[in-house]
């Protein structure tokens, strides 16, 4: 199950909060009996901090077999007793993370009994109509805090007396990685002001707050953070097996009830793709449609992003053509979006439980995806390559502003 190596720590790279990049030379090799330099993540909250010259051990298991992670090996430990982080300093805190893994990491949860916030989060049940827009991937985040951004900014510049920003929260759940520490975008919108905490529910951790359950980060977000729209998706790395239900990112159809059953407005988020070669995953994700037309009970906002229009184009047997986007870029767009319209209606009435909501995802939301602070990238694939999915998302923010704007 495990694959371990020993290496030493041959160079320190990047940092962002939570987390050391290192390279480290391999004697005994990964997928072979070479040597070989790897990349390498150490969580110093987890393992110290590694320095030059030191023994490490490493997970190697997603490398030796090709797959993700990021492309890193994993410190486990450092590979000289000598070496060993310090005791943490003694304080409150008995929830236990990754538990019954050799890494469980012992944290204080906002809802703990030792927790400031335990007496509020005992009593809280409603969120009061909070907007709570639900993602099934990672890299929907920064382009949906875009939108709400942008929204909001257009909202306040008509206001006769500018109000303060949206504060927004972002909920962390256990489908993907379950550090909070292995997402650049996280530390990036927190360092950029684009979001005001980040909550970890479930068995991730190493947010602002930690939570037992979607539910409690729900309420954590508003009644402890006092975020205005909260933001839950899995964290970077999610896991798919090419079936209907074997995806991680089916927790959303989950979200969106726990979103309902307290009280708050559920917004869902298309994952929507123009550049997908899978066609399962062309306009709206076969992952969206099943999360929130077969999990998801309670009735959500389903955002369908509205592109700059163009002339339809028929295939000659009914169906919609998407043009190349090279070729075509704004008619492969205008295409897409009639593709994700067409899509959609099997989530909304009379077919599903859902409200459709059009939301008009042109140049002015392009530009203000342009500018976000943190690498915009979902399969690999930029801005660039496939704005529609990030235009979906950003689309959702929008709506999601607008709703707690009272607009």
């Amino acid at each position: 199950m495990i694959t371990w190596r020993a290496g030493v720590v041959e160079q320190v790279g990047r940092t962002w909060p939570g987390a050391v990049e290192l390279t480290v030379t391999v004697p005994d090799g990964v997928q072979g009996p070479d040597p070989v330099q790897v990349r390498a993540l150490a969580y110093p909250a987890l393992v110290g901090t590694p320095e030059v010259g030191d023994p490490v051990l490493l997970n190697v298991s997603a490398l030796a077999r090709g797959l993700g992670t990021g492309g890193y090996a994993l410190v486990v430990a450092p590979g000289s007793p000598g070496r060993l982080p310090a005791d943490p300093e003694p304080g409150p805190g008995h929830l236990v993370k990754a538990r019954y893994t050799p890494l469980q990491a012992m944290v204080l949860g906002v809802d703990d009994q030792e927790s400031p916030h335990h007496a509020t989060l005992r009593d809280a049940d409603d969120l009061a109509g909070t907007p709570v827009v639900v993602a099934d991937l990672h890299s929907a985040l920064p382009a949906v805090v875009a939108g709400i951004r942008h929204a909001d900014a257009l909202l306040s510049a008509g206001a006769d007396s500018r109000p303060d920003p949206l504060r927004v929260a972002y909920i962390m759940t256990d489908g993907g990685a379950l550090p909070a520490w292995f997402s650049m975008a996280v530390a990036g919108l927190r360092d950029a002001g684009w979001i005001d905490a980040c909550l970890t529910a479930g068995q991730a951790f190493g947010g602002d707050h930690e939570a037992v359950t979607v539910h409690t980060a729900l309420l954590a977000a508003r009644h402890v953070v006092g975020a205005d729209v909260v933001v839950v998706a899995q964290g970077p790395g999610n896991l798919g097996t090419g079936t209907r239900w074997g995806f991680s990112g089916v927790a959303a159809g989950e979200a969106v009830n726990a979103a309902a059953v307290l009280g708050g407005r559920p917004v869902a988020s298309l994952r929507v793709s123009g550049a997908d070669a899978r066609e399962r995953h062309l306009g709206v994700s076969h992952h969206s449609l099943t999360a929130y037309g077969r999990v998801a009970l309670a009735p959500a906002d389903v955002v369908v992003p509205v592109f700059d229009p163009a002339p339809a184009l028929d295939d000659g047997a009914g169906a919609l053509h998407v043009p190349d986007p090279q070729e075509q870029p704004e008619a492969h767009l205008a295409a897409v979006g009639r593709r994700v319209a067409q899509q959609a209606l099997a989530l909304g009435a009379p077919h599903g439980p859902h409200r459709l909501v059009e939301v008009g995802a042109g140049a002015d939301l392009l530009t203000a995806l342009g500018g976000s602070p943190v690498r915009l990238s979902t399969m690999g694939r930029g801005l660039a390559q496939d704005p529609a999915a990030f235009l979906a998302a950003a689309a959702a923010g929008v709506h999601a502003a607008r709703v707690a704007r009272g607009v």
